[in-house]
């Protein structure tokens, strides 16, 4: 109905068509913007090299495995639902874009009991490889990305989330994980996701672009991506790996008392798919050694003061593409209805000088 009018106004006021248009032109170029925040999985850019899809062929070439991976033509599972597994699959291959966004398809499922599940899955961007270790199979104090997808709470004072939860920590070497408190102290942002014994396919997507680091969820077989993470000021060089762990945890260490209570599940990697996003970037930026950029995040505090709502989600994480598109939806409806108004008024006035004439 405003477009209907703004359209009937603005056709008896030619010099509001430019105006008009302009605001068509802005309205589709915010609605492209905001449907490219993640990939559709376009061909043209996916990095084969950089890909683990079935039936795995570049497994002993471009992706070497470890401990208790098994590989088959289904799926590539890294630990199976047994005690003290671990196992890792690495890509062979540094990658070198600026901008990329990785989806990962996987399956966490077994026979354990409802709840007692662990430890997890973790997926890996760092600059050192095939390095096992305490923290979901690799090593800790690691320079670069993770995410962990944590399957089993060893907190029990942190009630206030639930797991399974899905959270972020970007590395420079000197921070190490904190297995005790579900790794709160270092982590950027999370959400919760049940992604335990689902009888459909889970995906998990991680964009880096810009500096800014997203991860999306598809968790709930809607064949939709739901926002887990959304954070700016993260620094990631080039020239690092990829890479995916599990472990199902261990009896030497202070949690024994603690993994005699869980269950352990199978840990699934059905596929992970590197897209190359194109996007432009400043002659200053083309001209910087990517390779040199040290592992960091600009943040308004400190992680540790992260606060979780009862749902899990990160309270600190800026506004989303969505949320941003809303705003400027509102904000051009409000200048298309003042317009629509002043239009109105100014014409009127033209018609009563008429008659006054």
């Amino acid at each position: 109905v405003i477009l209907s009018m703004s359209l009937w106004c603005f056709d008896k006021m030619s010099g509001f068509k430019t105006f008009l248009s302009s605001i068509f032109i802005f309205f589709l170029v915010e609605c492209c913007l905001v449907g490219c925040d993640i990939t559709d999985g376009n061909a043209e850019h996916l990095k084969r090299e950089h890909s683990l899809t079935k039936p795995y062929q570049g497994v002993g070439n471009q992706w070497d495995f470890w401990g208790s991976t098994l590989v088959t033509s289904s799926y590539v599972r890294l630990t199976p639902d047994e005690r003290s597994k671990q196992g890792s699959i690495w890509n062979t291959v540094p990658c070198y874009l600026k901008d990329w966004e990785m989806h990962v398809q996987f399956k966490v499922h077994g026979s354990g009991k409802k709840n007692l599940h662990g430890d997890g899955i973790a997926i890996w961007y760092t600059k050192d490889r095939l390095h096992p270790g305490t923290v979901f199979g690799n090593q800790d104090q690691f320079h670069g990305l993770a995410i962990f997808l944590d399957t089993f709470r060893n907190d029990l004072h942190g009630m206030d989330r639930s797991f399974p939860y899905i959270s972020a920590m970007v590395n420079n070497g000197t921070v190490s994980y904190d297995h005790g408190k579900d790794g709160r102290s270092s982590e950027l942002g999370g959400c919760s996701a049940d992604i335990r014994n689902r009888d459909f396919d889970t995906y998990l997507a991680i964009r880096y672009s810009r500096g800014r680091l997203t991860v999306m969820v598809d968790v709930d077989d809607k064949n939709e991506w739901k926002e887990c993470i959304d954070i700016g000021g993260v620094r990631l060089p080039t020239g690092y790996f990829f890479g995916a762990s599990a472990a199902t945890g261990d009896l030497s260490g202070k949690y024994d008392l603690i993994d005699l209570l869980k269950q352990f599940y199978n840990h699934d990697v059905i596929s992970m798919k590197l897209y190359q996003l194109m996007v432009d970037h400043s002659p200053e930026e083309e001209n910087l050694d990517w390779t040199k950029i040290e592992p960091s995040v600009s943040l308004f505090k400190s992680p540790k003061d992260n606060i979780d709502d009862p749902t899990g989600n990160f309270r600190g994480t800026p506004l989303t593409g969505w949320k941003v598109f809303l705003l400027l939806l509102c904000a051009l409806l409000g200048i298309v209805v003042c317009a629509v108004v002043g239009a109105v008024v100014f014409q009127k006035r033209q018609e009563r000088n008429k008659r006054f004439y």
